[in-house]
C-alpha cells in the first residue's frame, strides 16, 4: 500500500496537534485548580458537582434566611428587655402614688411621668429593623404599627407573623405581631377580674382575688351587690340569677364559686364591684388608666376607696403585663436558640459539602505536573518526528 507524502503531513499534523490540545487541557487545570471544567471532563463527576452546588446554593439561602431571622428577633428580644423596663418603673411609680402620704399634687407629678412612659412605649411598639421595617406590624411591614387614635392608641397593623425557611424542613417565624404583644395582655388574675363601680358612695375597696379551687368555677360575669349597710350582699351572673349570698365584715373575704376576694372598708347600700371573666387589655390603656387614677380624686371617703380599688386594679394588671412580656421573650429566646442550633447545623454541612465538591472537582496538583511533563515530552518527541517526516520528500533526494 502507497502512502502519500500529503497523507502522512497529516497524520503527523494530527499527532502533533492532538499533543498540544491534551497539555494544552491540562496546563488550564493546573492554572485554575480544577480538574473538571467541562462536563466532557468527567461526565459522572459533573452531575454529582452540580448537585453539590445546587445544594451550597439552597444551605446559603437557608443561612442568610437565618441571619435576617436572627436580626430582627434580636432586636425585638431588645424591644421587650426595654419595655419590660419601662412597665418595672410604671409599677414603681402605682405602688408609690398608692401611698395614703402621698398628697394631690405629687400623684399629678406621677401621672405626668405615666404619660411620658406611655409615649416612650408607643414609640418601642413602632421600632424597624435595618431595613426600615416595622417589627411589631405583623405582615404589613411598611405600616406604622401604633398611633393616637382619639385617647387611645390604636393598632394599624395585622395578625400575621412571618415565618422564613432556615433549613430543609423548618421554618421560624422572625417576630411577634404587634397585637400578640402589646394589645392582648391578660386582664386580671388570668381567670377574672375585678372593679369598683363608678358612683359607690361607701368606702370598700376590692382587691383582685385569687381562684383557689378551679373545678368549682364557672367561667362568667358577675355582679357583688350590697343590699343593706351592715355588710348584706348577693353575687348575681349577667342573667341576674343569684348566685351566692353573705354578710361582709369589714377587711374580710368573700368566697365564691372556688374564688376568694379580698376586700377592705366598709361598702354601702346598693354599692356594687365586678366580677368579670378575664378578657384583654392593651398595655396602653393600662397606663391611661394609671394616669386617669392617680389624677382622679381622693377628697371624700368614697374617692379615696375608688381610688385604691382601681390602683389595686391596674397593679394587678401590670403584673399581668410583665408575665405576659416574659412570656413573649421565652418564645423569642426559643427561636434564637433554634436559630443558632440551625446556624451549625448549616456550617458543618456547608463543610462537608464543599469537602465532596472538593474531592470531584479540584485537581491533584502532583499528578497533574506529572502527567504534564509526560504530555511535554511527548509533544516534544512529536515535534522532532514531524521536522524528520516533513524531510521525506523526493526532491529532497535530487538536490
Amino acid at each position: 500500500m502507497r502512502i502519500s507524502t500529503a497523507g502522512i503531513h497529516h497524520a503527523a499534523l494530527n499527532a502533533l496537534l492532538g499533543q498540544q490540545s491534551v497539555l494544552s487541557r491540562t496546563q488550564q487545570q493546573i492554572a485554575s485548580g480544577k480538574r473538571v471544567q467541562t462536563p466532557a471532563d468527567d461526565p459522572v463527576a459533573a452531575v454529582h458537582i452540580m448537585e453539590l452546588q445546587r445544594a451550597l446554593s439552597e444551605s446559603d439561602q437557608f443561612s442568610l434566611n437565618a441571619d435576617m431571622a436572627k436580626n430582627r428577633l434580636t432586636l425585638e428580644e431588645q424591644a421587650l428587655a426595654d419595655t419590660n423596663t419601662l412597665i418595672t418603673r410604671v409599677r414603681e411609680i402605682t405602688v408609690q402614688g398608692n401611698n395614703a402620704s402621698v398628697d394631690p399634687a405629687s400623684r399629678r407629678m406621677l401621672a405626668t411621668e405615666v404619660r411620658s412612659r406611655l409615649k416612650e412605649l408607643v414609640d418601642i411598639a413602632n421600632r424597624r429593623d435595618a431595613n426600615g421595617e416595622f417589627l411589631f406590624s405583623g405582615y404589613a411591614t411598611l405600616t406604622q404599627p401604633f398611633a393616637q387614635t382619639g385617647s387611645s392608641i390604636a393598632y394599624f397593623g395585622d395578625q400575621g407573623n412571618r415565618a422564613l425557611q432556615i433549613g430543609p424542613d423548618q421554618r421560624i417565624v422572625d417576630g411577634h405581631s404587634g397585637n400578640d404583644v402589646f394589645m392582648a395582655v391578660t386582664e386580671g388574675n388570668g381567670t377574672f377580674v375585678t372593679t369598683a363601680t363608678a358612683g359607690n358612695s361607701g368606702n370598700g375597696v376590692i382587691a383582685s382575688g385569687t381562684l383557689v379551687d378551679p373545678t368549682q368555677w364557672v367561667a362568667g360575669d358577675y355582679t357583688l351587690r350590697f343590699t343593706s349597710a351592715t355588710g348584706d350582699y348577693e353575687i348575681v351572673d349577667s342573667a341576674a340569677a343569684v348566685v351566692a349570698t353573705g354578710t361582709y365584715t369589714a377587711n374580710s373575704t368573700i368566697s365564691f364559686n372556688g374564688a376568694n376576694i379580698s376586700m377592705t372598708g366598709m361598702p354601702a347600700q346598693n354599692d356594687t364591684f365586678s366580677i368579670a371573666r378575664s378578657r384583654t387589655e392593651d398595655v396602653f390603656t393600662t397606663l391611661g388608666n394609671l394616669a386617669d387614677a392617680l389624677e382622679s380624686s381622693t377628697a371624700t371617703q368614697a374617692d379615696r376607696a375608688r381610688f385604691n380599688s382601681d390602683m389595686a386594679t391596674v397593679l394587678q394588671q401590670l403584673d399581668q403585663t410583665g408575665d405576659h412580656f416574659l412570656s413573649v421573650r421565652a418564645e423569642v429566646g426559643t427561636r434564637l436558640s433554634a436559630i443558632e442550633g440551625t446556624q451549625e447545623a448549616l456550617a458543618d454541612r456547608k463543610v462537608e459539602l464543599e469537602s465532596t465538591t472538593s474531592q470531584l472537582r479540584d485537581l491533584d496538583y502532583a499528578e497533574a505536573i506529572s502527567r504534564m511533563n509526560q504530555q511535554l515530552v511527548g509533544l516534544q518527541a512529536a515535534q522532532a518526528s514531524y521536522s524528520k517526516i516533513a524531510q521525506l520528500s523526493l526532491f529532497d533526494y535530487l538536490r
